[in-house]
């Protein structure tokens, strides 16, 4: 064996190191010094973010006979990555070092890493059994990280949820890519790739079908996504955050990978309407159930279903565009959801108020917390001149960018729509802080300083993505 292949595997040594410095910080250091784990681990991703860009012009490199591959754009969606982690790992260390959570503060931490070094593994992958090992990587220890807080039932509850439904969809995963291999023989995308066109039948579409599932419950594509709500609300609020963001780019990474490099030969016959239909449900349905939530952490719940839908568009578009445009959605996504959930964390931290009735007169009494969450709404919802009203530009750019395909213009016409829909339960949020009054409005109080740096660092993000092109550019010639 050549040694030598470790080499092409730099950003998850990086990685790699970042977790055993933490892992043998924390378990070596005395009980006062181990307040300084969430200190190590957020420099530790701080260096590695910066020398994953230093990664970016890196040829593309094949490994351990082709099973694994990287090549710019791959660095490029780690970076992205590692970008939404690092203001995940900041912004939760208050909660970290609140006395509930001090004495398994390190397991936190380390969790966060390794399912971080799972996703680099499905991105990277380009056989089938390197990408099980990845996805089981990144699956199991957010069962773990969802049911954190044991001294809450919906924290258990969320946790029961989460693992029936990662064993099921893994399952019904297998299944899908049982048959793959059955009839084509063999696990390589690549050879797949090649086989899958004069295989092509039922059980092809079968296998294509279950595939696809298996992906939708990682995703939370509609009808898949049930679980979704449920382990937000139980889950900690900065598990939630790394949930709804982080795992949900990774898997989507991963998944336009699958479907191009692997049934990219029989995307008209099999899987094109398949993808339309899911579109159309995940962004309707994720819009029409989050007018009707309460509680902030279900609200973005379902706001990331209908994100998902918007994100599964940039799939269609099989090119350059489609790539940088899916890159720079998930990196706006990053600094928009992340500075929502920023908010919602602090104000829990602080009195532990998590309902939309909550943040009745929130300006009043806090304008900066309020100004943050306004920014991240506006974002999401589209607005210009933020990042999010480009990000969807982009990505509808790129669907219909060389089509003269009436279904397409359909589909893009229907998320259009759902746009005005979502606007107007985005600003329900705004509504609510700058407008409603309240007899007993959240007190004023100052966030921990690691809380007020996430949401800084958010909200440069979605002000410098929305008038500075020069990002988009650079992802563009990445993806060409």
């Amino acid at each position: 064996m050549d040694y030598s292949q470790f080499l092409a595997l730099k950003q998850e040594i990086g990685l790699l190191i970042v977790f055993l410095l933490v892992f043998l910080y924390d378990t070596f250091a005395s009980a006062r010094a181990a307040k300084a784990v969430p200190g190590i681990a957020c420099v530790g991703m701080l260096l590695l973010t910066v020398f994953g860009f230093f990664q970016a012009s890196v040829p593309a490199t094949e490994a351990f006979a082709g099973m694994y591959f990287t090549s710019p754009v791959m660095v490029a969606i780690k970076n992205i990555l590692n970008v939404g982690v690092l203001i995940v790992l900041i912004q939760s260390v208050k909660w970290a070092n609140s006395e509930f959570t001090a004495v398994r503060r390190g397991e936190f931490y380390e969790l966060i890493l390794l399912t971080l070094l799972g996703m680099y593994f499905m991105i990277s992958s380009r056989h089938f059994l390197m990408f099980i090992i990845g996805l089981e990587t990144a699956s199991l220890p957010l069962c773990a990280l969802v049911a954190f807080d044991k001294n809450r039932y919906e924290s258990h509850e969320a946790a029961i949820k989460y693992v029936l439904t990662a064993v099921f969809s893994s399952a019904i995963l297998l299944m899908g890519l049982s048959f793959v291999y059955g009839l084509c023989g063999t696990l390589y995308y690549e050879g797949i790739y090649f086989m899958v066109s004069s295989n092509f039948g039922v059980m092809m579409a079968v296998a294509l079908a279950f595939v696809i599932a298996g992906f939708g419950f990682k995703i939370s594509l509609v009808p898949f996504h049930l679980w979704t709500a449920d382990v937000y609300q139980g889950a900690p609020t900065s598990v939630t955050s790394y949930l709804s963001v982080i795992s949900k780019g990774s898997a989507a990474f991963a998944f336009l990978v699958v479907l191009t490099q692997v049934f990219g030969a029989i995307y008209s016959q099999a899987w094109e309407w398949m993808l339309y239909a899911l579109i159309i449900l995940t962004i309707t349905v994720g819009n029409l159930f989050a007018i009707r939530q309460v509680n902030m952490k279900r609200f973005l719940a379902f706001s990331s279903i209908s994100q998902a839908g918007y994100i599964m568009l940039a799939v269609i578009g099989d090119n350059a565009m489609g790539i940088s445009a899916l890159m720079f959605y998930v990196l706006v996504y990053v600094f928009s959801n992340l500075a929502a959930f920023g908010v919602i964390g602090a104000i829990e931290n602080a009195t532990g108020k998590v309902d939309m009735t909550d943040y009745n007169g929130l300006y009043k009494t806090n304008p900066r917390l309020s100004f943050t969450m306004m920014l991240a709404m506006f974002s999401l919802a589209g607005i210009p001149p933020f990042a999010g009203f480009f990000s969807k530009f982009f990505v509808f750019t790129s669907t219909l960018n060389g089509t003269n395909s009436v279904a397409l213009y359909v589909l893009v016409l229907i998320a259009l729509i759902n746009t005005i829909i979502s606007l107007y339960y985005y600003l329900l949020v705004v509504k609510a802080m700058f407008i409603n009054d309240s007899e007993n409005p959240i007190s004023t109080f100052r966030s921990a300083c690691t809380e007020r740096l996430g949401m800084w660092i958010c909200v440069a993000g979605i002000i410098c993505l929305g008038i500075v092109s020069y990002f988009y550019d650079y992802l563009l010639t990445v993806a060409a």
